[in-house]
């Protein structure tokens, strides 16, 4: 496993070791590894105009983007992953932005043990950040490539189908003015179309109903998916906390109301990710392919 940061600017590196120091006395974890980086191209940015001390920490956080860490947990901690997680997020929020997948050491060595491709790939091409040494990780090894592509094309022509279904779903309720019944089949194409991502990219997928954690897993494969819901206006927040809402508001309270100009508004983003999804996983898949021939 990498151990090195130098591949990351002075500023990338002292925002992980604050990240680190909040994770370790936050939830006290076995190990922390860094698996993707989103927004690479802010380094020069924050090293170069110092904007560190320009802007305030959430504006900094957006400008820089993202971390993506795999916090092990050890074995006799009985918090859930989804508590961890939140109690991680939430308190790395106002210094660096951090996205959090969180699983004990048994069930991540058992994982890599199988060779699943993501946890097999985040031991043997992540950086480890902190290490208790307590439990060590098991080792990894390369997975069988053509076995990856396969699987990946095949979750994703799953998952992908189901979106596009509950898409075709909002379009007929919404020709028939239906605007809170659109909402939340527009929420379940917009769920299901991230998660096929997310199978395709990784092989895996959070058990989660959260749109704002699915959209933030896929900012790092594609800047097109992670400028498709920015969330840096007032506007562009609303937008995206009706579509988030679609999922029990827009079905079950009474007091959940959306125009038929934002249902409009939100049919397009959803049309346009899952154009997005259909593009850049079809670019994954080739690239696996060229592994799986034995070409990089």
């Amino acid at each position: 496993m990498n151990t090195s940061l130098d591949h990351l600017s002075a500023g990338r590196r002292q925002l992980l070791k604050n990240a680190v120091a909040i994770i370790v006395k936050a939830v006290r974890p076995e190990k922390i590894i860094l698996f993707g980086v989103y927004n690479n191209s802010a380094d020069s940015i924050y090293d170069d105009m110092g904007l560190s001390q320009a802007l305030p920490p959430a504006t900094l956080t957006s400008v820089l983007g993202a971390f993506d860490l795999l916090i092990v947990t050890s074995e006799d901690d009985r918090r859930s992953d989804y508590e961890l997680q939140d109690i991680i997020e939430n308190r790395c929020r106002e210094v660096v932005a951090v996205t959090a997948l969180v699983h004990d050491i048994v069930y991540v060595n058992r994982r890599v043990k199988e060779g699943q491709y993501f946890f097999s790939m985040a031991v043997l091409e992540g950086t480890l950040l902190f290490d208790a040494r307590r439990t060590p990780l098991a080792r990894a090894s390369l997975p069988d490539w053509e076995a990856v592509r396969e699987m990946a094309e095949r979750d994703f022509e799953r998952w992908n189908r189901q979106a596009g279904d509950f898409f075709q779903s909002a379009e007929f309720i919404r020709a028939k003015r239906g605007w809170n019944t659109a909402t939340f089949f527009l929420h379940q194409a917009a769920e299901q179309c991230y998660q096929a991502i997310l199978l395709a990219f990784m092989g895996y997928k959070p058990t989660t109903h959260n749109l704002d954690k699915l959209r933030r897993y896929t900012n790092r494969f594609s800047v097109e998916l992670a400028m498709l819901f920015p969330r840096d206006s007032e506007a562009e927040e609303g937008l995206f906390r009706l579509l988030s809402s679609g999922y029990v508001s827009a079905r079950y309270k009474e007091e959940f109301t959306i125009s038929e100009e934002e249902v409009g508004l939100l049919t397009e983003r959803v049309r346009r990710l899952l154009n997005i999804a259909g593009r850049v996983c079809k670019n994954h898949f080739t690239s696996l392919g060229r592994k799986a021939a034995g070409g990089r």
